[in-house]
């Protein structure tokens, strides 16, 4: 049981970041250093903050943890010292703690009980934190290991994709003694992690150590194969027993505004790709924020991505627009009661927005301005209001007059449509639905038999923690297909969403 009056005596203690004017100057992730075991006694009195509540809604599916995680049981472990339990404990419900320890907005803190009351009990615990740093206390201690199938089923699985969604699914189905392939289009595996995801936020020396396991457990990797078009799906089909798709959802949203073709207007990962293929030492991106003004369309965490590479590349100054009013900076319980997700406004889970820059609310592009070159110089922006019609779509409409903003960088991040329309699904004779994602039966199975779905490509664009828990799941379907039953877990059932959604 964890300490039941802890909260009382130890004050809540964020990590350290590194000065802004030191991380910016460089693509390290952007938290202190610290010695491990200066980290580990701060930490442990942090998991003494995690009272005796009862109902841990942290651990939630439907408003905390999509994993399940045994956040109440690690908490106690840690408090105790016991750091190889608490691993133990993690690792049980969670492939990758690492990645949701950077890169989870953390549900379960906003689910957390003394969330209810910040004012009274001084916040949530800090779980984000102490489940990274249980991850990073696990391989400093090297007992992180292979963890190989002891027997053999002699079935074969094909993973396309290799994001969270795919690697979760692979790594179980290894463990389960199927011999799996992980198929990525790109020349390096990852997906969103590799190349999504900054290196600000994500060291992928971090997502490396994890591939080096996978690898040593059996699971194997196929890259610079779009499957489709240099692996035919015939062929697929023939080489593999069962087929899971994770190929996310990165069709990106569009904005098809008078002067959209202008040079210099880009979506975000369009930019955001090349900028991490730089750190991966692939070249020099060939779209750059340096010395230039830049325009950031969208309020989300894309949209914050953006913001933090803009400052690394040495943008002279960078705007980010959101026709969203601004958030209130603590939870409106009319409209987001505990436990459900706050919205809020967001700097501590977006340290991007504490390096600079400016945020302009309930504004929108009327159209990108162009130069001689046909370059864009500026946006014509206007002040809006955001209404809901009777179907319930959003309706922005224009209430004050136009103005400029400068701008030869413009990026939207105003979010994704779905699934790219690919030759895999054409091939599998798949549609996608109305949301441009794959749906599947209870059993994570498409309309193609054999052939399963997990992640964005399943749920749409959504939060890492969410794609590997629908990726555990997704193994366990595959599992039960091929072995009539399976004894992997399976976290959440398709359709599922958060509280905050419902």
């Amino acid at each position: 049981m964890a300490d039941p009056t802890g909260f009382l005596k130890v004050p809540k203690i964020e990590a350290s970041k590194r000065p802004v004017d030191e991380r910016v100057g460089d693509w390290r992730e952007v938290y202190e250093t610290q010695d491990p075991h200066e980290r580990a006694g701060e930490v442990s009195q942090q998991a003494r903050r995690c009272m005796d509540c009862g109902i841990p809604f942290c651990h939630s599916g439907t408003a905390g943890c999509p994993l399940g995680n045994l956040i109440p049981e690690w908490n106690d472990l840690v408090r105790r010292g016991r750091w190889d339990a608490a691993s133990d404990r993690l690792h049980a419900t969670n492939n990758f703690p690492e990645f949701t320890g950077r890169l989870c907005p953390a549900p379960c803190e906003a689910a957390c009980v003394l969330s209810i009351s910040e004012e009274q009990t001084g916040g949530s615990v800090t779980i984000k934190r102490i489940e990274q740093t249980i991850a990073d206390q696990a391989w400093l201690d090297g007992i992180v290991e292979p963890q190989p199938a002891a027997i053999a089923t002699g079935k074969s699985v094909a993973v396309v994709g290799s994001g969270p969604a795919g690697l979760a699914a692979a790594q179980q189905l290894t463990r389960a003694g199927h011999h799996v392939t992980v198929y990525e289009r790109d020349n390096r595996p990852g997906g969103l992690l590799r190349y999504g995801i900054p290196e600000y936020k994500l060291e992928k020396r971090v997502l490396n150590q994890r591939l080096a396991q996978m690898r040593a457990e059996g699971t194997r990797f196929v890259t610079d194969c779009e499957v489709g078009v240099d692996l035919t799906v015939e062929a697929l089909r023939a080489q593999h027993d069962a087929v899971v798709l994770a190929v996310g959802a990165l069709r990106g949203r569009d904005n098809l505004v008078e002067g959209r073709d202008l040079g210099g207007v880009h979506l975000a990962m369009e930019y955001l790709v090349p900028a991490n293929r730089e750190c991966e030492g692939d070249g020099t991106s060939p779209i750059s924020a340096r010395d230039g003004h830049v325009v950031i369309i969208g309020g989300g965490d894309t949209g914050a991505d953006c913001l933090g590479t803009a400052h690394r590349q040495g943008a002279t100054s960078v705007t980010q627009l959101d026709y969203n009013p601004e958030p209130p900076e603590i939870r409106d319980d009319s409209r987001t009661p505990w436990p459900t997700w706050p919205l809020v406004l967001r700097t501590r889970l977006s340290p991007a927005h504490a390096e600079g820059g400016a945020r302009r609310y309930e504004v929108a592009v009327q159209r990108f301005l162009g130069d001689e070159q046909g370059h864009v110089r500026a946006l014509e922006v206007a002040e809006v209001k955001v209404e809901r019609d009777a179907s319930g779509r959003r309706q922005i409409t224009p209430v004050g007059e136009s103005f400029e903003v400068p701008c030869d960088l413009a990026l939207l991040a105003i979010g994704f449509e779905g699934v790219d329309h690919m030759a895999l699904l054409d091939g599998l004779g798949l549609q996608l639905n109305g949301r441009g994602a794959l749906p599947c039966g209870s059993d994570w199975q498409t309309d193609a038999p054999g052939v399963f779905v997990c992640g964005d490509a399943h749920r749409g664009a959504s939060l890492v923690v969410w794609a590997i828990a629908e990726g555990r799941s997704a193994a366990h379907a595959v599992d039960a297909y091929l072995m009539g039953e399976s004894d992997l877990p399976a976290p959440v059932v398709p359709g599922a969403l958060p509280l905050a959604v419902v």
